[in-house]
């Protein structure tokens, strides 16, 4: 019964109990992330620099600048709450295909791609893939 009382105690005061006597805080709602795919080679993309800049106002302010990691993936913002406004992200697809002896043409056709979304709710959860290949690309919104 003791056990059962601090569990309860530290469920409502925001604590997530891994086990009796031990808890840690309880991760926030709402991130951002990315998985970049390269269609070409048929894989994902490891070490493929992505930045994210807030856009609601006249001049964007870069928000996160990262490599992708081995899985292709990262987290740009890694817990909530997130605030609203209008996004970019920017993958510098151009600076792989050289790094990888992929013809693209010089200038590179996609230097980099942009690809902006809006963030309306602040606990939402807003990944955003990209498949690419020198002459194009596609994304959507992913669970």
């Amino acid at each position: 019964m003791k056990h059962a009382v601090i569990l309860a105690l530290a469920i409502v005061g925001g604590l997530l109990a891994v086990s009796p006597g031990q808890a840690q805080t309880a991760k926030s709602p709402g991130d951002v992330s990315t998985i970049v795919m390269d269609a070409v080679r048929g894989g994902t993309v490891a070490g493929l620099t992505v930045e994210l800049y807030e856009i609601s106002a006249e001049t964007p302010r870069r928000v996160a600048q990262v490599a992708t990691g081995q899985d292709g993936r990262v987290n740009l913002i890694g817990s909530g709450p997130l605030p609203l406004g209008q996004y970019e992200l920017r993958f510098h697809v151009g600076d792989y295909f050289r790094k990888q002896g992929i013809a693209a043409g010089e200038p590179a056709f996609l230097d980099f791609v942009p690809i902006r979304f809006a963030i309306t709710d602040p606990a939402g959860h807003y990944h955003v893939p990209l498949i690419f290949w020198p002459w194009g690309y596609t994304t959507y919104r992913g669970s």
